[in-house]
C-alpha cells in the first residue's frame, strides 16, 4: 500500500472529566475508502474534530500530503483540501439551496457583485451529480431531511477536496439517494480522493469501503482491509466482547388491546386503522415519505388529524397537542433528536426529565433530590456515557444523546411508547442495550409502536408489523410470516397477488 495522503498519529484529546482520545490513530490513502469505526463515544467525531481544527489535540502528530499540519480551524482544513460532512445538518432552511452550498464563499466579479447565475449553473451540475431533483433556487427548508443531507454532500463536494470526512452520511437517505451517493464516492475514489467513511451499518462498510479503522474508548485498536474481515470480527473488536444475539426478541403474551386507531386522517395520512396490544411491539415499515412519522405526531398530538378516532384502555381520546398526549400515557421520541428531542444547550439531567416535572413537582417547587435519583438510574440502566448528570447533552455522542431521548420519554410512565427510529446513528453494542431494554419494558406491559427504515430491526424486534405506502396502510404481517420481500413489496404498494409476481420476477431477474 502506498504513503498515506493523510496520517493522525497517537492523538491525545481531554475534556474536563474524560479522556476522549488516547493514543488514536488513522491512515488514508489516495483512491481509497477509508471506514472508520467504534461505538458511540469511541472518539470518531472528536478525531476528525482535531483534525479540522475544532478542537486542539493535546497530543501526537498529523501530517498532510507529507508534512506536519495543525489547522486553526475548518476554514483553513478546507482551504487545504480537506472537507468534512457533520451528521449534524450546518445548513440555513430559509436560504436557496444554492446560497447554502455557497455561503461564505460567494461567486463574485472583480468588483464584488454576486455573479447569481453562474452560482446557480455550478450548484444545480453539483445537484445533478447527486440526482437530487431540485432547482438551485428551491428554499432548503421545503426539502426533505434527507434531501438536505445530500445538499450537504453538495457543498462539500464544491470545495474539490483532496480528503473529504463523510459522517454517518446516509443516516437520512433513501436507498435511492444512498445508491446516487455511493455512484459519486466510486468517482471521487476513481479521481484519487481520500475518503473517511464513518456509519454504523455495516453492510455499506462492506459494499463502497477498502480499508478500515477500529477506535474503542478513544484508542487505536486495527486497521484492518476489508477483503480480510467480516460483520461478527466487526463487532467484536469495536465493543470489546462478544454479542450473542443481535435481536433479541420476547414472546407476546398478551391478547389484551390497549390502544386502537379508526379511520385516522390528516396531512399525509389516509384513513388509516389498527390496533395495538398490551406488553406488544409493534412495528412500522415503509419507504420514506410513507406517512410513517406523520401518522406517529398525529397520535401523539403533535399534528392534527382531520377525521378518526383514537381510544386507550377502551376511553376515547381528545388529543390535540403534544401535552395532550403525555397527560393520555403517550410517549413519543422524535426521528430528529436535534430538531424535536432534545435541547442540546441543556444539560442531561435537565434533558431527561423535562417532560416528568409534574413527578417531582409539589405546588410550585421541584423535588430536586428525587429528580437527580430518578436521572442517576436511568444513566445507569441506559449506560449512558457522561462524566456527570449537569453535562451538558450537545457534548454526548449520538448514541448517548439518543439513550437520553428515549429515556426522557420513559420518565413520563407512559402506557404507549411510539419510537421512531429509535436506533438512528447508533452503534451496534448501543443498539443491543437498547433492544434489551425495549424488551424490559414490553415485559412490564407497556405496549411498543416501532417506526424504523432498517428491516432487520423491524422484522427482529416486532410481533406484528405494519407496511404504510403514500399514507395508506398496505401491508399487515405476524413476525413469523414476515420478510424483507414481502414488506418492501407492500412498501411499493403491490397488493398480495401483486406481490407475488413482483418477488418472483426479482428472484428470476439476471444481474445486470
Amino acid at each position: 500500500m502506498s504513503q498515506p495522503i493523510l496520517s493522525l498519529s497517537d492523538i491525545e484529546k481531554a475534556f474536563p472529566g474524560v479522556k476522549a482520545l488516547d493514543k488514536a490513530s488513522l491512515n488514508v490513502y489516495s483512491g481509497r475508502v477509508m471506514a472508520l469505526m467504534g461505538e458511540n463515544g469511541a472518539g470518531k467525531s472528536t478525531l476528525m474534530k482535531v483534525l479540522t481544527g475544532i478542537y486542539k489535540k493535546d497530543a501526537g502528530k498529523i501530517e498532510y500530503q507529507g508534512m506536519p499540519v495543525q489547522f486553526k480551524g475548518p476554514r483553513e482544513s478546507q482551504h487545504a483540501g480537506i472537507s468534512i460532512i457533520h451528521q449534524e445538518l450546518n445548513l440555513i432552511p430559509e436560504l436557496t439551496i444554492a446560497e447554502n452550498i455557497f455561503l461564505g464563499r460567494e461567486i463574485v466579479s472583480p468588483m464584488g457583485r454576486i455573479l447569481w447565475q453562474e452560482m446557480y449553473q455550478q450548484a444545480n451540475q453539483l445537484l445533478a451529480r447527486l440526482n437530487v431533483k431540485h432547482s438551485a433556487k428551491t428554499p432548503l427548508g421545503d426539502l426533505s431531511l434527507g434531501e438536505q443531507q445530500m445538499v450537504e454532500i453538495a457543498k462539500a463536494l464544491s470545495f474539490e477536496s483532496k480528503v473529504i470526512i463523510m459522517d454517518e452520511p446516509t443516516d437520512a437517505l433513501t436507498d435511492t439517494e444512498t445508491a446516487s451517493l455511493f455512484t459519486v464516492i466510486r468517482e471521487l475514489r476513481e479521481q484519487g480522493c481520500g475518503i473517511v467513511y464513518i456509519s454504523h451499518r455495516l453492510k455499506e462498510i462492506f459494499e463502497i469501503c477498502d480499508d478500515i479503522t477500529i477506535l474503542r474508548d478513544g484508542k487505536f485498536i486495527k486497521q484492518y482491509e476489508v477483503a480480510n474481515t467480516h460483520e461478527d470480527h466487526l463487532i467484536e473488536l469495536m465493543v470489546g466482547r462478544r454479542l450473542d444475539e443481535q435481536y433479541p426478541r420476547l414472546a407476546s403474551a398478551s391478547d389484551e388491546v390497549c390502544m386502537e386507531v379508526t379511520g385516522l386522517s390528516g396531512d399525509g395520512v389516509h384513513d388509516v386503522s389498527f390496533s395495538l396490544k398490551k406488553g406488544e411491539i409493534l412495528g412500522i415499515s415503509g419507504l420514506m415519505g410513507a406517512g410513517r412519522t406523520e401518522l406517529m405526531k398525529m397520535i401523539y398530538g403533535a399534528l392534527p388529524k382531520t377525521h378518526g378516532d383514537i381510544t386507550l384502555d377502551g376511553q376515547p381520546l381528545n388529543i390535540h397537542s403534544p401535552k395532550d398526549g403525555l397527560h393520555a400515557g403517550i410517549a413519543y421520541i422524535s426521528e430528529d433528536r436535534k430538531g424535536d428531542g432534545l435541547v442540546l444547550g441543556l444539560s442531561v439531567k435537565d434533558n431527561m426529565s423535562l417532560c416528568a416535572l409534574p413527578y417531582f413537582s409539589r405546588g410550585l417547587h421541584i423535588q430536586q433530590a428525587q429528580e437527580r435519583l430518578a436521572v442517576d438510574d436511568f444513566i445507569h440502566l441506559f449506560n449512558i456515557k457522561t462524566p456527570k448528570r449537569e453535562q451538558i447533552i450537545g457534548n454526548l455522542s449520538g448514541g448517548n444523546q439518543q439513550k437520553v431521548a428515549i429515556a426522557k420519554g420513559l420518565m413520563t410512565r407512559p402506557k404507549v411508547l411510539i419510537l421512531d427510529e429509535p436506533t438512528r446513528g447508533v452503534d451496534v453494542g448501543a443498539k443491543k442495550e437498547i433492544y434489551q431494554l425495549i424488551n424490559e419494558f414490553k415485559s412490564e406491559g407497556m405496549s411498543i409502536i416501532l417506526v424504523s427504515s432498517e428491516m432487520p430491526e423491524v422484522l427482529g424486534m416486532s410481533d406484528r408489523i405494519l407496511v404504510m405506502h403514500e399514507g395508506h396502510i398496505t401491508g399487515e404481517f405476524n413476525a413469523d410470516d414476515a420478510n424483507q420481500e414481502s414488506l418492501m413489496a407492500s412498501a411499493v404498494g403491490k397488493n398480495k397477488k401483486e406481490s407475488l409476481k413482483w418477488m418472483q420476477e426479482s428472484v428470476n431477474e439476471e444481474p445486470a
